[in-house]
């Protein structure tokens, strides 16, 4: 089996007293698998680091696990803890600084204040970007009024995770059917019309060098670029964009494999926006590592593409040097 590097940037962790947000989340789950569950999301060595060994991972972006502060109603109490979030994941990071980065954690609740908390995550502790659970108790972000954060990320060169989160009112057509409420299909829709707000709502013409990421394949949009672009001319409802809906997807949208081992959707993602476009995940700990990391050794890639999305791509766009290179930065 070929074992390349790979870096992995959908793997998640919980701070202490965040599981309360996800209480809603994992109601009715069994208690055996819910211990289990926090038992890998507040290690930060053992269990973590055997994994990723394991798959050859030798590099990973942590996150905060959904909902975080998005489901915070205190604004001043979810700017405090997301702050303290971020100290708490400095914290944890520093003690394997070769093997770990992180997202910041930021309030949405109040724009000007995600922006200054992804300023100091990013200045004081190296912070790679920041994960944000979807939308904050049913705002989405394409508004002006979020502008000053979107202009942060980008002034910083830092992309932005836009991670699922449950609808804010259940649509009609999944009321009475949890089973598609949830990751398995409603929070993909979800997250896609989010990532399709944005761009219809212009955030990436006015911050053309800003970048998302998308897990789970895209949340299927790489699949949909030329039906959104057919549609999007026979009837564009008024809005204007500098370029077709297609091209911000593999640009200022990419992707990450986070919860999708299937070949014939990686090739066809890879078909779409091509491999420059495309990063590995796994979305630890609710996906198998080592599923994740023989999905991608042996899917049917040129090796120069299978390079791009193991680890080339996360090195270029989030600035990660070799195993090597940063351990003679910690020397």
């Amino acid at each position: 089996m070929n074992r390349i590097p790979k870096v992995a940037i959908e793997e998640h962790f919980s701070a202490p007293g965040f599981h309360a947000y996800s209480a809603d989340l994992v109601r009715g789950l069994p208690a055996e698998f819910l211990a289990n569950l926090a038992a890998k999301l507040t290690d930060f060595d053992e269990q973590r680091l055997e994994a990723m060994d394991a798959g050859n991972i030798e590099y990973a972006i942590l996150s905060q696990t959904t909902p975080g502060v998005q489901a915070e109603a205190d604004t001043s109490v979810a700017i405090s803890r997301a702050r303290e979030n971020n100290d708490f994941l400095a914290a944890r990071i520093a003690r394997h600084p070769t093997r770990f980065g992180a997202f910041a954690h930021v309030a949405m609740q109040d724009p000007v204040a995600a922006a200054r908390e992804l300023e100091r995550s990013v200045v004081e502790y190296g912070f790679k970007g920041a994960l944000i659970n979807g939308h904050t108790r049913g705002r989405y972000y394409e508004g002006r009024e979020f502008d000053v954060f979107w202009e942060r990320a980008e002034a910083l060169g830092v992309p932005v995770y836009l991670h699922p989160t449950a609808f804010s009112q259940t649509p009609a057509l999944l009321d009475g059917m949890p089973v598609l409420q949830g990751a398995s299909w409603g929070w993909g829709v979800e997250t896609a019309g989010h990532a399709l707000r944005l761009l219809f709502g212009g955030v990436f013409d006015r911050f053309p060098k800003l970048v998302l990421l998308l897990g789970h394949m895209g949340e299927f949009l790489p699949y949909q670029r030329w039906r959104i672009d057919s549609r999007f001319a026979a009837c564009p409802m008024g809005i204007e964009l500098k370029r077709k809906p297609s091209e911000y997807i593999g640009s200022n949208i990419m992707i990450t494999t986070a919860g999708v081992c299937s070949a014939p959707s990686l090739l066809g993602a890879i078909g779409e926006i091509g491999p420059e476009a495309v990063l590995f995940s796994v979305d630890y700990p609710y996906e198998s590592t080592a599923e994740a990391c023989s999905f991608i050794e042996q899917a049917p890639l040129d090796e120069k593409a299978r390079a791009l999305v193991c680890h080339g791509n996360a090195r270029r766009i989030f600035k990660i040097g070799n195993r090597d290179e940063l351990a003679l930065l910690q020397c």
